[in-house]
């Protein structure tokens, strides 16, 4: 088990703990790491099982490929970090995870992380532990410990001073329900391609507008929900006096 520090607080249940932090040791995560913005302690599943083999799983039931994780052994793991934070359980059934979500849980005191691996946890294991379930996408990954380093990336970015710019988080793909304007850096001209002459205008007004226009135009084209989502929003807000 590895144990850092006390501030918004990841708890990882896995059978793989050398995982982590992994990549979120580096970067962004990994500066917030070193400065206690967050802090990550891992415990192995497999350290609750009770015979002297360390036996986590079984056939399943009904018959049927691969093996299935005991819930006796993954709910003594469970009972043995639970302390009020979310527990999350990752698997591709679970609802999309979304950046409202991620949002809602930077601004808690943490999250309990249950990584599945074979073909996953029996079900009263999970009702019992009244988990959530988050999917990072429609696609199928060997267990849930690279899962649950997205969700704890896009979490911790939220993290009060793990971003170096105040704005930078608010103006990305999802807020306002729209994805993010093109980006242009120097040279103003490469290979014959040319900035928008607008991000040359000094004009910040008149660049906000085109970032904006751009977001919409974006959106509607390839997110065609997003974009619903959007409008809906639109037409909640109260009319101006």
């Amino acid at each position: 088990m590895t144990q850092i520090s006390k501030s918004w607080r990841a708890s990882i249940l896995t059978l793989f703990p050398d995982m982590f932090p992994g990549p979120l040791g580096q970067s962004l995560a990994g500066r917030a790491l070193e400065h206690s913005i967050w802090s990550l302690d891992t415990h192995d599943i497999r350290a609750h099982a009770t015979d002297r083999h360390r036996t986590v799983d079984d056939t399943p039931f009904g018959g049927g490929p691969g093996m299935v994780m005991r819930p006796d052994v993954v709910t003594t793991a469970i009972r043995s970090v639970a302390d009020g934070r979310p527990l999350v359980y990752l698997t591709p059934r679970g609802q999309t995870l979304t950046q409202s979500r991620a949002q809602t849980l930077a601004a808690g005191p943490g999250i309990i992380l249950l990584c599945g691996r074979y073909e996953g946890i029996d079900q009263r294991a999970i009702e019992a532990s009244n988990a959530e379930e988050i999917s990072v996408g429609d696609y199928i990954l060997s267990g849930g410990e690279l899962p649950a380093m997205v969700l704890l990336d896009t979490i911790i970015r939220l993290l009060p001073g793990t971003m170096g710019a105040a704005d930078s988080a608010t103006e990305e793909s999802f807020s306002n329900n729209l994805l993010e304007y093109p980006h242009y850096t120097r040279p103003a001209e490469w290979c014959g391609r040319k900035i928008p002459e607008i991000l040359l205008s000094g004009n910040h007004a008149a660049i906000a507008a085109w970032r904006q226009a751009q977001s919409e135009a974006i959106t509607r084209q390839r997110r065609p929900d997003l974009w619903a989502a959007h409008a809906a929003m639109i037409a909640s807000r109260p009319a101006s006096p």
